[in-house]
């Protein structure tokens, strides 16, 4: 069998005050993998994703991408990865060509393919005629499609997604829903966290659970919801687990 694309086994988060975010965590993704990551603000979704991308370091367990542990070589592994966090802080001094071209230049993506990534997420997520403004002319959702189009620059193996549809218009969450399913059918995979159940019952084909830190339920969306809608089960889940 491949080796995954992201591997987290019993991984483990306290913080200062004896608070444990994330509590025995194991998952699997695999290439192709759509994987929505559900549950309540505090469950420890943003935790877990910040662990995954190397920058919050965990207590115990392991994570691994492309068979590469993100404790023994973080670098590797970041070339591996993209991340995208809830409220992105971009360079707003930029234009966003020039952001592009600078997040291009620290993963050495040849000038060629830059330019064809550039044009093809910027006409699929409508940014293309604002790529000459200035960053801090955006508007969030526009914010928002900037990072998404930096983080698919360098064809990362694994994208990390912190509530990447809060802020978009709709037209902007079925670009979006689109260029995912598109991406993962390459060979990659997308793991991320959203509040938006109905749209993570539509696009992914595995779901993981949170709540308190501990992983609820995992595995193929059909499989674990069952005979009831993803919103039923999740009300049941934070009710009665």
């Amino acid at each position: 069998m491949a080796v995954p694309i992201l591997e987290i086994t019993n991984l483990t988060k306290t913080f200062p005050g004896g608070i444990t975010a994330v509590d025995n965590v194991s998952l699997t993704i695999h290439a192709g993998d759509i994987y929505g990551f559900i549950g309540k603000n505090g469950a420890g979704k943003t935790t877990t994703l910040r662990a995954v991308a190397g920058i919050l370091r965990f207590d115990a367990g392991s994570i691994r991408v492309d068979g590469i542990s993100v404790a023994d070589d973080p670098v590797a592994c970041k070339r591996r990865i993209a991340y995208i966090p809830d409220n992105p802080d971009l360079y707003e001094f930029l234009t966003g060509m020039q952001y592009l071209n600078y997040l291009a230049d620290v993963f050495e993506v040849p000038k060629q393919e830059r330019t064809a990534r550039i044009e093809q997420y910027g006409e699929a997520l409508d940014l293309t005629d604002r790529l000459g403004d200035l960053i801090s002319t955006y508007s969030h959702g526009m914010k928002q499609k900037l990072a998404m189009m930096g983080g698919f620059l360098h064809a990362p193996r694994l994208f990390l997604m912190d509530e990447p549809f809060v802020g978009l218009d709709p037209e902007a969450v079925v670009r979006v829903r689109r260029i995912i399913r598109d991406f993962c059918q390459s060979g990659s995979a997308v793991f991320f966290s959203t509040h938006i159940l109905e749209v993570a019952e539509k696009l992914c084909n595995k779901i993981a659970m949170i709540k308190d830190g501990r992983l609820m339920a995992s595995g193929d969306t059909a499989a674990v919801r069952g005979d009831q809608s993803l919103e039923e089960f999740f009300l049941e889940v934070m009710e009665h687990a």
